[in-house]
């Protein structure tokens, strides 16, 4: 592993900086994470995925999603891509970061009946059927080496109807199956409404790092975008036609084998038919929670209107970042030392041996080794932490965990694989997690992969992740260093044991002094209740019996078994009965 090319690299990223102008005013994308996008939904690109394609190796499914949190019963003007939005997917396929295929996309809206307030008069039975009142269709255009506009691919496709409900969207995917089409090149294209298909505990993540169940690999999150939907553009496309050879990579070695993969919107500017004059970008997404959690928020929606071939602009929020501070914050996980040359590889430059160009230059862009095909195996949602090579950060798949693998990352848990020695993760840093961890609707196994849509009638918000035992990373191997990350990584048995208690949460927190917690018992049972610190530690056993079946509550005061006043932070309290357990948070201030 060359660790002193990464060192330069992260060297030569916060030397440049100096040197570059001063940001302009911009707008901003991705899930409402930067402020300028948040008002402009429907150019809002919410995440990029880029995977070989499990049911045609020889082919790469490229996926950009718009619009989040799309409520599936806001009619009467449902949600729909803009006229006057420039949507696209990058490719760069030489490492350089510029990217030499863009493929373009163009919408165009149609009223049927203007005279009507309704989306349709009747059940929609078919793509042409006259009772669809609001219709969307597209051009796809074919861009090179980023200059104008491009040819044209394919024109007239239709953008299905959005899943309304059973009396007028019936048997709703047979109803979208026209509008996935197959090309005389080889490539398959649809663009609709799906599923969301990121999975995240948006509530507990952005109320300060919170984690319903410590350290977050027990489940237990609930799913912020459970029940909503989104806008998606999914392509096929033949891995000749991605690399800059034009040839299908058998070798992961081979030097046409990686490609960078990154989605954009553009603002359409007048006379945007002339090559001259297309789009003025305002929102950029490639690799996951970038812009959400590593760039500061005076920067987001510079970046967001950036080039990745500029990124060395925001290469001291990588190599500097502040989300790890605030890790060790609250939950006392240790960071590695900077300039952490092991995001720069994840982020920036791909992974030697993995998915790292030749020549390559330091940009954010999801890197995939097409050579590297899906196997048998069943997918682990940690990628390549849990051994599969064809997973994050490798590309990007659908069931990828990208929170609870960043998370890891961030907090150092596989520093010693990509920077080597000098530092020892702490305990805690191959645990960290949401505790979502898959999708609310179940991913289709056939293109377009993302799932159906839900429909106004019945869609619930916010899926609880069941509580399960702590789950195992097993990292692919890279080379010999792999082996490394074995130390730090959590085991986990694949099944779960029916509940048989419940459990809420302390209150007050953050407490002074006492707090309390209240449970319930499904039958009688031997209950243990001990709180521990966050290296582990036990601090204090508050139960230790057998409890009959019914409500109860615990009383904490704040004191060891000693009866001395604990230190301020962070604390997890472990409920125990025989073959199941739950855990706790809660923050002692001063």
């Amino acid at each position: 592993m060359d660790s002193l090319f990464l060192r330069r690299a992260a060297a030569l990223a916060v030397a440049m900086i100096a040197v570059l102008p001063a940001p302009r005013e911009a707008r901003a994308s991705s899930h409402r994470e930067a402020p300028g996008i948040a008002e402009n939904p429907v150019a809002d690109n919410t995440d990029t995925y880029a995977f070989v394609s499990p049911t045609n190796p020889d082919a790469v499914t490229l996926i950009g999603c718009w619009w989040p949190l799309e409520e599936a019963a806001g009619g009467p003007n449902y949600y729909h891509f803009g006229d006057n939005v420039d949507y696209a997917i990058h490719v760069d396929n030489d490492g350089d970061a510029n990217e030499d295929l863009t493929f373009l996309f163009r919408f165009r809206t149609q009223f049927m009946n203007p005279n009507t307030s309704l989306y349709a008069t009747g059940e929609i039975g078919s793509l042409g059927d006259p009772d669809w009142n609001y219709r969307q269709t597209y051009e796809m255009r074919l861009v090179e080496d980023g200059r104008g506009i491009g040819s044209a691919i394919a024109s007239d496709l239709i953008v299905p109807p959005v899943n309304i409900g059973p009396r007028t969207t019936p048997n709703y995917e047979a109803l979208v199956a026209p509008a996935i089409y197959a090309l005389s090149n080889g490539m398959k294209v649809f663009a609709g409404q799906r599923d969301d298909p990121f999975f995240v505990d948006l509530g507990a993540v952005f109320d300060l790092l919170g984690f319903r169940a410590v350290p977050g690999n027990m489940g237990q999150g609930v799913d912020g975008l459970g029940g909503y939907n989104c806008q998606a553009i999914c392509l096929e496309v033949p891995i000749a036609m991605l690399t800059r050879d034009g040839s299908n990579p058998s070798d992961p070695a081979s030097p046409a084998a990686v490609i960078g993969v990154w989605a954009t919107s553009g603002e359409r500017l007048p006379r945007s038919d002339s090559p001259r004059n297309v789009s003025r970008p305002i929102s950029r997404l490639g690799m996951p929670l970038v812009n959400e959690v590593v760039i500061p928020i005076g920067q987001k929606d510079t970046w967001n209107r950036s080039h990745p071939k500029d990124d060395a602009q925001f290469a001291l929020y990588v190599i500097d970042p502040e989300l790890p501070r605030l890790i060790e914050a609250l939950y006392g996980v240790t960071a590695p030392p900077t300039p952490r040359c092991d995001l720069v590889t994840i982020f920036l430059t791909g992974i030697p041996g993995l998915n790292q160009p030749p020549n390559v230059v330091p940009s954010e862009e999801i890197r995939l080794n097409v050579a590297i095909k899906p196997d048998a195996n069943p997918d682990s949602r940690f990628g390549l932490l849990g051994g599969d090579l064809d997973g994050f950060p490798n590309g990007r798949r659908l069931a990828d965990d990208v929170v609870d693998i960043e998370e890891r990352a961030v907090a150092g848990a596989v520093y010693p694989l990509l920077c080597g020695g000098g530092f020892t993760p702490h305990p805690l840093a191959g645990s960290l997690g949401d505790g979502v961890d898959v999708n609310d609707q179940p991913f289709l196994e056939t293109f377009p992969y993302v799932a159906t849509p839900h429909q106004g009638w019945e869609h619930p918000h916010h899926r609880i992740e069941g509580m399960h035992p702590p789950e195992k990373a097993e990292p692919a191997a890279i080379g010999t260093a792999a082996s490394s990350v074995d130390r730090f990584v959590q085991p986990a048995p694949k099944t779960s044991s029916p509940a048989r208690f419940s459990v809420g949460a302390f209150r007050p927190n953050p407490t002074r002094g006492a707090s309390e917690l209240a449970f319930s018992l499904a039958r009688e049972a031997q209950v243990t209740m001990r709180v521990f610190d966050v290296s582990g530690r036990e601090v204090k056993t508050l139960v230790n019996g057998t409890l009959p079946a019914g409500s109860h509550e615990a009383r904490w005061d704040g004191t060891d078994t000693r009866g001395s006043a604990v230190a301020a932070g962070v604390y997890l309290l472990r409920l125990e009965v025989p073959g199941e357990s739950a855990d706790r948070k809660i923050m002692v201030v001063k």
